[in-house]
């Protein structure tokens, strides 16, 4: 499978160094600062459940707030936005 994107009707030369693949979209340095981002909600939702209680519901709010926002962000703030034009 090819990884070139070209405009319909258009020669591949012209276009071959301004768009972008899925392949190339994030750099190394961005990808591995969201994955530690995400990694430490979720973390953070695990440590959340070390003060729960029965009198206390609060940190189960909180795990549950953390563990959403750790699947939440990057299945739809960071998800692919380009993937409606590939074909």
């Amino acid at each position: 499978m090819s990884s070139k994107i070209t405009a319909s009707g258009q020669g591949q030369a012209s276009h071959e160094g301004s768009l972008q693949t899925p392949q190339n979209e994030n750099k190394l340095a961005t990808s591995v600062i969201l994955f530690v981002v995400c990694m430490a909600l979720f973390l953070g939702a695990i440590y959340s459940l070390s003060f729960l209680t029965l009198g206390n519901p609060w940190p189960m709010a909180v795990c549950l707030a953390l563990f959403a926002l750790a699947y939440w962000i990057p299945q739809t703030i960071l998800g692919r936005s380009d993937s409606a034009g590939e074909h």
